[in-house]
């Protein structure tokens, strides 16, 4: 408990915004003042192993998609005449050949029915979670940076989406 006090207070030295994320929530006054003492000396257990603002959630992220729509989507254009079963299928060949190592413009430019997807190689640019569809948001702020999603179906078609930031 004592190296959780002098983690948190470490933390307030060096001006950590997120203190809470180097103190346990088990760690209250009352627990801390029923703690036995150790030497004033003692040395803190060990620091955490990423600092704090790794662990905070991403307010915004920038990602790459394909589109793959199909007859009926919302939006869908008006030459895409694919079903939905193939228009799953397509997205499932994009995002094996993505996970493949397949250059990501490059599948944007062959596969993607968004109609500006081409101009900005399927660039989203940074969003917040709110500005996107819930499933797709959803996914794209799950995924590490470089990652690639599974397909990621919404009213627009199905997505393949990579987390560039």
């Amino acid at each position: 408990m004592r190296s959780s006090v002098l983690l948190f207070l470490a933390a307030v030295a060096v001006g950590c915004d997120d203190k809470s994320a180097v103190l346990p929530p088990a760690a209250s006054a009352s627990t801390v003042a029923s703690s036995p003492s150790a030497p004033p000396s003692a040395p803190p257990a060990s620091a955490p192993s990423a600092p704090p603002s790794a662990t905070v959630a991403a307010s915004s992220i920038a990602a790459q998609h394909v589109l793959v729509a199909y007859r009926g989507a919302e939006r869908a254009p008006p030459g895409v005449t694919r079903s939905k079963a193939d228009a799953k299928a397509r997205a499932v060949e994009v995002d094996a050949k993505a996970k493949a190592g397949e250059d990501f413009s490059a599948l944007v430019a062959e596969y993607s029915d968004d109609p500006g997807a081409k101009d900005r190689q399927g660039s989203l640019g940074k969003f917040t979670r709110d500005k996107m569809d819930k499933a797709f948001s959803d996914a794209a702020f799950a995924l590490r940076v470089g990652e690639i999603s599974e397909v990621v179906e919404t009213r627009f078609g199905f997505h393949v989406i990579k987390r560039n930031q």
